[in-house]
């Protein structure tokens, strides 16, 4: 028997604990709302992981132009230039509501904050918390403040399965709790679930994050835009722990140098050097490691003995994996880190589905492109979160306990998904691993098991992929090396992809044969 969570009906809904639906919460108080989370309060979501910290033009030196120059170098010709800008202008008031809101930043004897310095930014901008333990130190002060305002309602150990519609608006969430489905009744959902990370072997995100957001929103009827561009992030560490640790670009903002087996800086003939745009550096490092080399980050003379000072994270994992970063070298290889692509969503945060707001890395607002900036990704959660709020805030709300829901899906599991993803829609793409993937995900995402979500958000993947026939930011195909004269964002529904999936070889053979 489904539950009706009367009590709540009504309430904005918010899905996730991260970064943007955390500041969704505080600033939508003191209307009230409902947080939903799988795990624990700030628990599996990337934003507790992140360690670069927030860019914001804060420095004397410094200026939104300046950082929206960077963005949209990054963005190889993709990113929405006036969303960019805005989001990139309130920067300084982001900074100034997270620590109203209790977050304590880095500053220097002056008492001035400390900006540190990531790859493909002109300046240092890098704004942090607790040295390379940003994301938890802003998570932590985030859910202090979230449980200490009365009016934002916590339910852990809850997932939001399906989106219930009435006609073409949201009427509620069904969700999967301890006593068995539950139903939110209200008009008002804000998807903040993280990114696809979990879709793929070799990843910094938690594995259980394989797009839960976009899944959501595909099946609601909601568009999605720029699915194809997956950023890998250079320099995870590379070991047997999974999901993999990740090394911050500011370990290569403070010097360190990529060196290969041979001791050979392979990066010195490129432009920009160990602090190129993401994905430069990442096909870099996979060319080596493909003709059968290792790469390692070698920071002993650039940090050396500071190192567990600067980075006590990073020297923690090193740590574990028996690597002391001060006197060898750290061992490197790309992994899946962030998501450009989502629901599609204007300035506010709303999607093309009347009632439904995506913030953070499950939504595609223009702001990142083919190419996200380093360390842009906290600064659109909490810049998104705060928009989508003010949006919702005084909307007449509405709930209503008489809306019923189809049985509870089964629960997620993308180990079905995974070795397709990872061999197919990697680094290095070409038509036949696309199509390949496609063929294999199709039956998965048409069916009812466990592997349908998962399978939906990597087939968005693999068509987005298919039609992009050029290699441009974090997207590239060997047999499409080079860049079209226009960069074109794309925006389709499931329904669109799913009908071009059906018509792609070598599906479309086997259907027909």
């Amino acid at each position: 028997m489904t539950e009706i969570l009367e009590q709540l009906a009504g309430r904005t809904v918010i899905v996730g604990s991260g970064l943007a639906g955390l500041m969704t919460a505080l600033t939508l108080a003191p209307e009230p709302s409902v947080i939903i989370t799988r795990a624990a309060l700030g628990a599996e979501t990337s934003s507790a992981w992140a360690q670069g910290g927030i860019a914001a033009s804060m420095g004397a030196d410094d200026s939104a132009a300046l950082h929206l120059a960077d963005t949209l170098a990054a963005g190889d010709g993709v990113c929405d230039p006036a969303i960019a800008a805005g989001i990139i202008a309130e920067a300084p008031a982001a900074i100034a509501a997270l620590e109203q809101a209790g977050v304590r930043f880095d500053r220097n004897a002056a008492g001035d904050l400390s900006l540190g310095l990531e790859a493909a930014h002109n300046r240092r901008r890098i704004v942090h918390a607790e040295g390379d333990g940003s994301g938890a130190a802003i998570i932590v002060a985030l859910i202090k403040a979230v449980m200490k305002t009365p009016a934002i309602s916590v339910l852990e150990g809850c997932e939001a399965r399906r989106i219930v519609m009435d006609g073409e608006q949201v009427a509620g969430l069904l969700c999967a709790t301890a006593n068995g489905a539950a139903i939110l009744p209200t008009s008002r959902v804000v998807l903040a679930t993280g990114g696809i990370g979990g879709l793929y072997d070799a990843t910094t995100n938690p594995m259980g994050n394989f797009g839960q957001g976009i899944a959501l929103a595909a099946r609601a009827g909601a568009a999605l835009a720029d699915m194809e561009f997956v950023q890998f992030h250079p320099t995870a560490l590379d070991s047997r722990r999974r999901p993999l640790a990740l090394i911050s670009e500011a370990v290569r903002g403070e010097g360190a140098l990529l060196v290969n087996e041979r001791g050979e800086r392979f990066m010195v003939r490129i432009s920009g050097a160990e602090l190129a745009p993401r994905d430069v550096v990442a096909r870099a490092i996979s060319a080596e490691i493909a003709r059968g080399g290792r790469v390692f980050l070698d920071a002993r003379d650039a940090l050396g003995s500071r190192f567990a000072a600067r980075f006590p994270v990073i020297s923690s994992l090193c740590g574990e994996a028996g690597i002391d970063p001060a006197k060898g070298l750290i061992p490197v290889r790309p992994a899946v880190h962030y998501h450009m692509g989502g629901a599609a969503t204007d300035a506010n945060g709303r999607s093309s589905v009347p009632g439904l707001w995506v913030a953070g890395e499950a939504a595609s607002t223009g702001l990142h492109g083919a190419n996200r900036l380093a360390s842009n990704s906290l600064l659109e959660a909490a810049v998104m979160g705060m928009r989508a709020a003010r949006d919702i805030s005084g909307m007449p709300a509405s709930g209503t306990s008489t809306i019923t829901a189809g049985g509870l899906p089964a629960p997620a599991d993308a180990s079905f998904v995974r070795p397709i993803v990872s061999r197919h829609l990697g680094v290095l793409r070409n038509a036949g691993a696309i199509h390949g993937a496609i063929a294999a995900l199709l039956p998965l995402a048409e069916g009812n098991g466990p592997a349908a979500d998962p399978a939906i958000v990597a087939l968005l993947i693999a068509v987005f992929a298919s039609l992009r026939m050029e290699s441009r930011g974090a997207h590239a195909r060997t047999d499409f090396p080079l860049k079209l004269a226009n960069a074109n964002r794309r925006q389709m529904c499931l329904s669109d992809v799913l009908e071009i999936a059906r018509a792609t070889p070598p599906y479309a053979l086997a259907r027909s044969a």
